[in-house]
């Protein structure tokens, strides 16, 4: 299973990020072919390492292949679209693969 990980630093306007977030953001990623499963983590603290971070969202794929493909998909495009438009400067994305151990 391929994951799209999604972490945010803590924004401004915490009421106005997580309004755009629910109501226009979500419904787009949620469009994204392939996409088996997403989960959105607020973060209340950090134990270790950098301070500052806000929200980790995560996205699932079957595999690599269907993560290639939604990655390349217009619908895709939009969430990223969006995604510059109201988060460019908070969000670090990350691909990775889910181990079983």
């Amino acid at each position: 299973m391929m994951k799209l990980l999604a972490l945010y630093k803590t924004p401004e306007d915490i009421d106005a990020f997580m309004t755009h977030y629910r109501d226009v953001h979500l419904p787009i990623a949620r469009t994204i072919p392939g996409l088996v499963k997403s989960e959105v983590t607020r973060v209340n603290s950090t134990l270790m390492g950098e301070s500052g971070n806000f929200l980790l969202a995560e996205l699932f794929f079957e595999d690599e292949a269907s993560y290639k493909a939604a990655m390349k998909s217009p619908e895709n495009a939009a969430a990223g679209k969006d995604l510059m438009g109201f988060a460019g400067k908070l969000v670090t994305l990350m691909k990775g693969e889910v181990l079983e151990i």
